[in-house]
């Protein structure tokens, strides 16, 4: 089993050293030059565009919202990555990886503006046992690729690798983690296969729910488990306010110092700091576009707005509070290397008290991930089975069940390195796809923005585009899908903008 995993490790780093970043890397940079930094230039509207509503859906139920979808991919991309993985990043790389997560969060904005975007685009509506329209929707890569590339192999390479990905590897590596914090606080008097059959019974009375359940619980539990720790990081950073400008020294100096180039240690922390940026907004893996795809908007440019904004959140905020959590109280960064650094740290500061509030801390992040990783199994598995998801999606939901409750009993060292593997290969596809559709992205984009200046709240129809490829079902204006104006929003194009 060690040979496998050292076999593992050695292939994933090779993959992702020198084949992924300097894709993903090189794809952001396109983007954000292409785009004249539309991840900069409209945050305000990217604000702006996360506090509209939406009327009732087709079906006169409430539709997910551009909040809901958001919370739904931040649900997945805040995970306890946010805690373990930035303690991985410093330990690996020192303070200056830090820098260059913050680097690749601004860059990598621009791909999420882009794959979120094109999901809008592409998605379908959902349908309800006897034909009817749902008042939902579905979408993601394995959409655009299919109705805008025209490639459906290419769909369904990508919907097999996310379902095996997100739906069973990290569900099973989040419960774990769960178990373990659990344990952490209450010792072995806490049996794992207890905290796996908590786990389980709350996970499935949300995901056998349907997406309006997903949606309306992950509104709640991620604006909920982002308070709770930034509140800890904000009281860490009060306590040690005096150290706050030679954290910031350290992680400037960590990404450029002389000393840092000198030793070897800079490519450590570009690496370092990219890798786990990566793994912790999800910018450009295809993750989640599936995610966005749910919201009912006026105009696709919006939700690729909203989810840019959700990089920002994710690795400008909870990111960084870790490593203030970790860099101002400093301590042995030798010792520990994931969530206990982290523990170890609000400890220090705070007290005991703060290692048990991390513990709820940790289990809504990873409960929150569990939701958000489901539904991107489920949206690929209706991808690929069309009709009969319906038959498909009861057994799917009880092998979730079951890998979140093996990763719980287990130990997942083999099944981590794989999944590093399966997301890399992921995200090769999905920017495969991206880089030339984001011709089309650029295209919404002048549309909105002409739009916003003539003083109107954007709405796009198909026939505002004809010249746009591939078969786009939601956006009428074209005798296709329901021919309903602005996806079923019920907005007037004469409307003034808010």
């Amino acid at each position: 089993m060690d040979s496998l995993n050292s076999f593992i490790v050695d292939v994933n780093d090779a993959f992702w050293t020198w084949l992924l970043i300097p894709l993903v890397v090189g794809a952001a940079l396109y983007f954000t030059l292409r785009s004249r930094g539309v991840q900069i230039r409209l945050l305000p509207e990217m604000v702006r565009v996360l506090g509209d509503k939406s009327e009732p859906g087709t079906d006169g139920r409430k539709p997910v919202s551009s909040f809901g979808a958001f919370t739904i991919s931040a649900a997945a991309r805040v995970g306890t990555g946010n805690i373990a993985g930035v303690a991985a990043a410093i330990t690996a790389g020192g303070a200056g990886a830090v820098f260059w997560m913050w680097v690749m969060a601004l860059l990598g904005a621009s791909s999420a503006f882009v794959e979120a975007a094109l999901a809008q685009l592409y998605k379908v509506r959902n349908r309800d046992e006897d034909g009817t329209p749902s008042g939902t929707y579905r979408g993601g890569p394995a959409y655009y690729m299919q109705r805008g590339l025209g490639k459906r192999w290419m769909g369904v390479v990508f919907a097999v690798v996310i379902t095996l990905t997100f739906g069973f590897v990290f569900n099973a590596v989040q419960s774990n983690t769960i178990t373990s914090v659990t344990q952490g606080s209450f010792g072995d008097g806490f049996p794992a296969g207890v905290a796996g059959g908590i786990v389980v019974v709350l996970l499935a009375l949300v995901i056998f729910g349907g997406v309006r359940r997903i949606a309306s619980v992950t509104q709640t539990v991620v604006p909920l488990m982002a308070v709770l720790y930034l509140l800890l990081g904000l009281a860490v950073v009060i306590v040690n306010i005096t150290d706050v400008p030679r954290v910031f020294g350290d992680i400037v100096g960590g990404a450029f110092g002389f000393r840092e180039v000198a030793g070897g240690a800079i490519g450590a922390a570009i690496q370092q700091g990219i890798r786990r940026g990566m793994f912790s907004n999800e910018a450009g893996l295809g993750s989640a576009p599936n995610a966005a795809a749910t919201a009912e908007v006026s105009h696709p440019v919006k939700q690729g707005l909203v989810q840019s904004l959700g990089v920002f959140f994710d690795t400008l905020l909870i990111c960084s509070m870790t490593a203030f959590i970790i860099l101002t109280t400093n301590p042995s960064l030798s010792e520990r290397g994931g969530a206990d650094l982290t523990q170890s740290a609000l400890e220090d500061s705070l007290g005991g008290w703060a290692g048990h509030a991390l513990t709820l801390v940790v289990f809504l992040l990873a409960f929150s991930t569990l939701i958000g990783n489901y539904y991107y199994g489920e949206s690929n598995i209706q991808f690929m089975t069309g009709d009969r998801a319906r038959w498909v999606l009861p057994g799917y939901r009880v092998l979730v069940l079951c890998a979140v409750f093996g990763g719980a009993l287990g130990s997942v060292d083999v099944v981590w390195n794989l999944a590093d593997v399966f997301m890399g290969s992921m995200a090769l596809v999905n920017l495969l796809a991206i880089l030339p559709l984001s011709a089309i992205a650029w295209k919404l984009m002048d549309d909105y923005l002409a739009q916003r200046r003539q003083g109107l709240n954007p709405v796009f129809e198909r026939n505002r585009l004809p010249e746009l490829p591939g078969e786009i079902e939601c956006w009428g204006g074209s005798g296709e899908g329901d021919g309903a104006s602005g996806s079923g929003v019920r907005f007037k194009k004469d409307r003034p903008s808010v």
